[in-house]
């Protein structure tokens, strides 16, 4: 009797990693808001560090923005382009017993970025106009009425914003009020691990999510490394958020290694996974 044939290998589908996997990845958003970004980045893998290169606080004084307020149905549009204006104008709305929601009926309200009109959204008052593009320019480009004739409010950070809108509003024809809503400041230093981490060369990316974060970013590792602390950022890739992110990038650290998009923290990971270009080392 013949002996029985044995049988071919199981051949078994290729295991695919998650992206990120064995990647270190720097995120430099506010500490507030680095959930988000450390889910999306963790669930393709990456070991995540935090770098909160801004502080989000109150502007010097409220006095601006309360008095907009107090005529906000004058306006005819409220333009937020971050989640911190959006969390400002809100405290101070309740605290003369109103709301967002409950805004003069006149005042429609526009905004730039996917985490603004989340905010938005969760606050039970969505916008009525968000741009295709996450930036200012498409907003501008896009906006669904005329700004002939317009008056506008531009809550704000208090200082090293755009005021690209305000100006791009005003030629078209608006009144604009530009008032400060926030302000972004330095933290003090950088945390332990992520120093720890640029000092042994185990850092793979370094995340923007605006042109302060590089700004804070720089002046911490010149606290921390010194003279020479662009060498710590020899073998990691630069990432931005977005044109003007990249622009400061540019400016500060003479290059940008990958651009999101679309320009929001999903595209972030995207242009992190195209972005870094050192092979994994070995774990």
């Amino acid at each position: 009797m013949p002996e029985p044939l044995n049988p071919p290998p199981l051949k078994l589908p290729p295991v695919s990693l998650p992206p990120l996997q064995h990647r270190c990845v720097v995120v430099t958003r506010a500490a507030s808001q680095q959930g988000e970004a450390r889910r999306l980045f963790e669930a393709a893998g990456a070991r995540v560090l935090d770098l909160p290169a801004l502080v989000i606080g109150p502007p010097d004084t409220w006095g601006p923005l309360d008095d907009a307020l107090a005529e906000l149905e004058d306006f005819h549009w409220l333009v937020f382009s971050s989640a911190n204006g959006v969390e400002a104008v809100e405290a101070r709305l309740e605290r003369i017993g109103s709301n967002l929601a409950d805004r003069p009926r006149g005042v429609k309200i526009a905004t730039v970025g996917a985490s603004t009109a989340r905010r938005l959204e969760q606050l039970g008052v969505p916008a009525d106009f968000v741009p295709p593009a996450f930036v200012a320019d498409s907003l501008i480009e896009h906006f669904p009425v005329s700004g002939w004739g317009l008056r506008l409010l531009l809550p704000r950070v208090q200082s090293g914003g755009r005021t690209h809108l305000g100006e791009a509003f005003a030629t078209a024809g608006a009144r604009v009020v530009e008032v400060p809503a926030y302000e972004s400041r330095c933290p003090q230093e950088l945390p332990l691990a992520t120093a720890a981490a640029l000092r042994a060369d185990q850092v793979d990316a370094l995340t923007f999510s605006s042109g302060k974060t590089v700004q804070h970013t720089c002046a911490l590792l010149e606290r921390s490394f010194g003279s020479d602390w662009r060498a710590a950022l020899d073998e990691v890739a630069l990432i931005s958020i977005g044109p003007q992110t990249s622009v400061r990038c540019m400016e500060l650290l003479g290059r940008v290694d990958a651009e999101a998009d679309p320009h929001d923290l999903h595209g972030l990971v995207r242009a992190c996974v195209a972005g870094i270009s050192r092979p994994v080392r070995s774990v």
